[in-house]
């Protein structure tokens, strides 16, 4: 990506949506598309030889979902593209499986242009796309039980254990944020420190709880019941 436009692959069995997302993509001088996939099978191979940045995954494919292909491109690859979700329904069960496989964020199909071109920017620079609410929403199916009174601290003794419990005091309330949707610039203004300093805590985090990226962290807190959701 260094120099040119952020590369981008559009997986999708729909031909019309294909369609739509390259006018859009294309329509930016600094995205370009430079392949596209009708399942899983197809993008997997098509990924491995062109190398992109970005890969715009729909979930419900014949074949290979985009889950398993979003698996096998994390898993499979030394230095795999980002994979940004694009579904219909925001609430969609598929949608977790995907961002717990890797995804780095999802995206509605619904999305205005703008919006589409700017997750796709987002995501290539290494940043996750969370939608805080939604995930909360489909965290509820998968976190550790124990939602009743008393069970916030239930949650922090749970995180005693195991990688979250290795966090600092500052790296915790930094998760914490993070885990609401927060950016590193209103991190920074919420914990009153630099820029610099949160995305070290944040480096530190990642590291410790061997995530990929922000989005990984955020369902490790949720599902491990040091953040609560609802």
């Amino acid at each position: 990506m260094a120099g040119g436009p952020v590369r981008v692959v559009i997986a999708d069995d729909e031909r019309l949506v294909r369609t739509g997302l390259r006018v859009v993509i294309d329509a930016e001088p600094d995205l370009t598309v430079v392949g596209e996939a009708a399942d899983g099978a197809e993008v997997v191979p098509l990924v491995r030889e062109l190398r992109p940045d970005v890969v715009l995954m729909d979930v419900r494919m014949p074949g290979i979902d985009g889950i398993r292909a979003t698996e096998q491109l994390v898993g499979g690859m030394a230095d795999p593209p980002r994979i940004l979700v694009v579904t219909t329904f925001e609430h969609d069960d598929h949608v977790y499986d995907a961002l717990r496989a890797g995804a780095a964020g999802f995206l509605l199909k619904r999305a205005r242009a703008e919006e589409m071109v700017q997750a796709v920017r987002l995501i290539a620079r290494g940043d996750s796309l969370l939608f805080p609410a939604a995930v909360r929403e489909l965290a509820l199916r998968y976190a550790a039980p124990g939602g009743g009174p008393g069970a916030a601290r239930a949650g922090r003794q749970a995180s005693d254990r195991g990688p979250i419990g290795r966090l600092t005091g500052r790296e915790a309330e930094v998760l914490r944020l993070m885990a609401v949707g927060l950016n590193n610039g209103e991190i920074a203004a919420e914990l009153v420190v630099s820029q610099e300093t949160v995305k070290t805590h944040v480096g530190g985090v990642l590291a410790k709880l061997g995530a990929r990226d922000r989005t990984q962290a955020v369902i490790t807190a949720y599902e491990s019941g040091f953040v609560l959701p609802g």
